[in-house]
């Protein structure tokens, strides 16, 4: 069924069919000609030749309605608005200069503004709405232009890239003595709030007059007919910012930089070079381990959303083996962080938390070999977190059994100073905190310390032993606390029976 329809609708008409990048281009050129004219300056005859430059872009932009009477009358009418500016720039010239190009552009790309009405009211239109049609015309035109396109590919790869650059160099003291060469902060100098809202200021001003539109009433009278709306196409930029194309960008700079981070770690590290100066192989242990986990997260995480099962990327037979190859450096950068994370115990002894990192980098390094089992058996991803659910809750399981407190305060004890040689001296408040599973580590501790020990640590070893003594009642009773038991009875035994006889 057909039916006629017959409506006034008002449109903006697009002048010229110039390449938008063209003009994006243009627009910046035409910003820093602004900056470099006018920011921190003093304005004379600089406004001049900024207004003849944006006057000859716009000529160059919007040449195809564009007529040899037309464009003498408003050479002429432009001409005119700079005589009183040459002469001397005040309020009333600058107003008279805006004006005259103005209404330049209007004469030269308007030619269907004839009458006195028609010509005000485009010209306020375009005085109320130009500024802020950069902002909202251009990313609507920029998305089927190859700049843009060109822009989507390689966004998410070089925001990602300075993420794992900054984490590697918040993780490996060599990597940030590098970044500091750069020295950013001349950059800084060079960039400021006031200056980035200028630049935004002029583009918005010089952007009405690159790709200018005019407002214009039209009665369209048409046949309608009923047929089904087809669905809006999908963004390009969409499709582009996460299609093979960005994954094959991103995964070729991520295995670049985790190659140097790695190449770093195995001559520093694995291979125990000399580092360079005020650097500590601690200071190099201790910094790499949590950010180079936040790092292996990340990267799992783009794994997983890049790799969706039936994606595009998926049946690459050029972006599977970057991922196997990506990944397997991320493993190697959990070993890494494992073996700082170990070289920092050697030197500063165990806590909770060290222990916890450890098996949180055990579980990090085994979600990625799953990822990976999960992209090569073409499973799902339930399948991948299904796993990744029973690997926790076996994990959980075997933490409930063992007996933290004990193991940490044994080997604080066995890799102290007092004891070995090496490491750090014991930290009795430390011990003392862990409670009564602590109390064979801390009798050994005090025995290891020459003198007697002060009256605070006696008794607040008693209170463990009385805690201890209160875990034994019936309803406390637990299988861990009567084992210790045994064991302090068997260790009172041996020392009374060690001691000679007088």
């Amino acid at each position: 069924m057909t039916s006629l329809a017959s409506t006034i609708v008002e449109e903006i008409k697009p002048i010229g069919h110039s390449s938008i990048s063209a003009k994006v281009g243009l627009a910046l050129l035409l910003a820093a000609l602004a900056d470099w004219l006018f920011y921190g300056q003093r304005i004379g005859l600089s406004l001049t030749l900024f207004t003849i430059a944006l006057a000859g872009v716009s000529a160059l932009f919007n040449h195809a309605p564009l007529g040899l009477r037309r464009a003498m009358t408003g050479s002429v009418v432009l001409a005119a608005g700079l005589v009183p500016v040459i002469e001397e720039l005040n309020t009333l010239s600058f107003l008279i200069l805006v004006a005259s190009l103005m209404i330049a552009l209007l004469l030269v790309t308007n030619a269907e503004a004839t009458g006195l009405a028609d010509r005000v009211r485009a010209l306020r239109n375009f005085v109320l709405l130009g500024p802020f049609r950069f902002f909202l015309d251009a990313p609507q035109a920029l998305n089927a232009s190859a700049f843009t396109r060109g822009i989507a590919m390689w966004l998410l790869p070089t925001a990602l890239s300075a993420v794992f650059i900054a984490l590697f160099a918040a993780a490996n003291p060599v990597i940030e003595q590098w970044l500091s060469l750069l020295n950013p902060k001349l950059i800084l100098e060079y960039v400021s709030i006031p200056r980035v809202l200028f630049w935004a200021l002029m583009l918005a001003l010089v952007w009405p007059f690159i790709h200018v539109r005019w407002r214009r009433k039209t009665v369209v009278t048409a046949a309608v007919a009923d047929v089904p709306v087809p669905p809006p196409l999908p963004s390009l930029v969409s499709a582009e910012f996460l299609g093979p194309a960005t994954i094959l960008r991103s995964l070729i700079l991520f295995n670049l930089l985790f190659a140097a981070q790695s190449i770093l770690d195995g001559i520093y590290l694995w291979g125990h070079a000399a580092l360079p100066d005020n650097l500590t192989y601690a200071a190099y242990a201790h910094r790499g381990a949590y950010p180079l986990i936040v790092t292996a997260l990340l990267a799992a995480a783009f794994v997983l959303v890049a790799m969706r099962p039936g994606g595009p990327a998926e049946k690459s037979r050029v972006i599977r083996p970057l991922v196997y190859l990506w990944v397997g450096q991320n493993v190697l950068l959990v070993a890494s962080s494992i073996l700082r994370l170990d070289l920092y115990v050697d030197i500063y002894m165990l806590t909770y938390w060290r222990i916890a990192a450890f098996i949180w980098m055990g579980l990090v390094a085994l979600g990625l070999i799953l990822i990976v089992t999960r992209i090569a058996l073409n499973r799902s991803n339930q399948w991948l977190i299904g796993v990744n659910l029973i690997v926790l809750a076996i994990v959980l399981y075997g933490c409930s059994l063992v007996n933290f407190d004990a193991f940490i305060a044994d080997y604080n004890v066995a890799h102290s100073r007092e004891a070995s040689g090496n490491g750090a001296q014991i930290d009795m408040n430390y011990l003392l905190t862990l409670g009564p599973q602590a109390l064979p580590a801390i009798d050994k501790a005090i025995m290891l310390r020459p003198g007697n020990p002060e009256s605070c640590l006696v008794s607040r070893r008693d209170r463990l032993v009385e805690q201890q003594r209160q875990d034994l009642a019936w309803r406390s009773w637990g299988f861990r606390s009567w084992r210790l038991q045994r064991k302090l009875d068997a260790l009172a035994k041996d020392q009374s029976g060690s001691r000679p006889a007088g």
